[in-house]
């Protein structure tokens, strides 16, 4: 009979050297063999393992199409906040006038001119420079509102064109929104033509000077005579209700129509009355409204006085503007306008921006559009002053 086996595997035999040989050397084996063997090398194509793809993955915001975006050049630099730049002008010599105006003629709100209308043409010269409106409300012997005292004195309460009632609150409103400034313009001053729909009541009252004015050339005006009280205190009453009816209007004008030619045939000197006249008007304005300027655009004071007997320089005004609408005297007019508010041209004398522009001592600009088209003016402006070097201010 044979001999039974051992039971067990038998282990217990094999010496404990054995065993730490085989698994040392099996560690070894696989850190320095299989630890960087690649099993996919062995297995069919087919069993390859393939990367994961997510679709639909969202694209920023921004970023058009399937375009990769921009990257700055300087990695650095993409790491710091982006911030916009933005670069001040200096204000040129040009918008550092104190005024920068432009006249409207009265009508310019006729036919009924809308809200919507009168807004966007405030906005429309302000974007073209203009910080100052100087508007028609007054001319030809009548009212661009409904006046109580043109209503009282004259049995009409306007002139008869087409106006609506809030015309000139719009435009204040909306030039103070812009940062603008409104005068109103009266018009024709004293001086009134066979059109005035109070001429035959002028005439029939004996309220016109005897003669005929003729300063400009095309036109003959016939001159209110301010001697004659209820004529005096017409145009007073008239100025002292337009500053109170407007309380927020920022000035009055008068002009070269405030005063007597000299060619009149009476050849009276009127001088002394007729500033006896404006400094009662100025002080009740001034007391009508403080706040009101009262201004004047008008020839110089030697000429002035000398041919229209408008001694100005005793009105007691609070601004005078020289008018130099003869490009042969201009030089001249300047010497005045240094010393004054300002100079007023017209339309054909632009090319003479730059120089006003560039003249510290000019402090306001006006421009009076001869050719009756403000607007295209007022492009013209712009296009002349732009050309106005700008320095930038980092």
């Amino acid at each position: 009979m044979s001999p039974k086996k051992a039971n067990g595997c038998g282990c217990s035999s094999v010496p404990i050297l054995l065993y730490i040989i085989i698994f040392g050397g099996g560690y070894w084996f696989y850190t320095h063999f299989l630890g960087n063997f690649d099993i996919s090398k062995f297995l069919p194509n087919t069993q390859q393992t393939n990367p994961l793809i997510f679709k639909n993955i969202p694209t920023p915001s921004g970023i058009a199409g399937s375009s990769p975006p921009a990257y700055p050049s300087n990695p650095q630099a993409s790491s710091l906040p982006i911030t916009s730049q933005k670069t001040t002008l200096k204000p040129t010599a040009w918008d550092k006038k104190a005024i920068r105006g432009i006249y409207l003629s009265r009508y310019q709100i006729t036919n009924n001119a809308d809200e919507k209308t009168i807004r966007q043409r405030v906005r429309y010269y302000h974007a073209q420079g203009i910080n100052t409106i100087i508007h028609g409300v007054w001319g030809n012997g009548c009212t661009m509102y409904k006046s109580a005292v043109m209503q009282q004195t004259l049995g009409y309460e306007s002139c008869p064109n087409k106006f609506q009632d809030q015309w000139l609150n719009w435009l204040i409103d909306e030039a103070h929104k812009q940062g603008m400034q409104v005068h109103a313009y009266f018009e024709k001053g004293i001086k009134i033509d066979k059109n005035s729909p109070i001429f035959n009541l002028a005439t029939s009252k004996g309220w016109i000077v005897p003669g005929v004015d003729k300063t400009y050339a095309g036109i003959d005006h016939y001159v209110l005579d301010v001697e004659i009280p209820e004529v005096a205190n017409f145009f007073k009453s008239i100025s002292a209700e337009f500053v109170q009816k407007y309380p927020n209007i920022d000035a009055v004008q008068w002009d070269d129509y405030l005063g007597y030619h000299a060619d009149l045939p009476s050849k009276v000197d009127r001088t002394a009355r007729l500033t006896n006249f404006v400094q009662q008007m100025v002080a009740d304005v001034k007391k009508a409204n403080p706040k009101v300027s009262f201004d004047l655009c008008h020839h110089n004071p030697y000429w002035a006085k000398r041919y229209f007997a408008a001694d100005w320089q005793n009105w007691h005004v609070d601004r005078v503007f020289i008018q130099a609408y003869n490009d042969t005297n201009f030089p001249a007019e300047l010497n005045y306008a240094e010393k004054y508010a300002g100079v007023a041209i017209t339309d054909n004398q632009l090319s003479h921006l730059k120089e006003l522009a560039n003249n510290n001592k000019i402090k306001g600009v006006l421009v009076f559009p001869f050719a009756g088209k403000p607007e295209e003016t007022a492009a013209a402006i712009k296009k002349v002053t732009q050309s106005i070097n700008y320095a930038a201010v980092p």
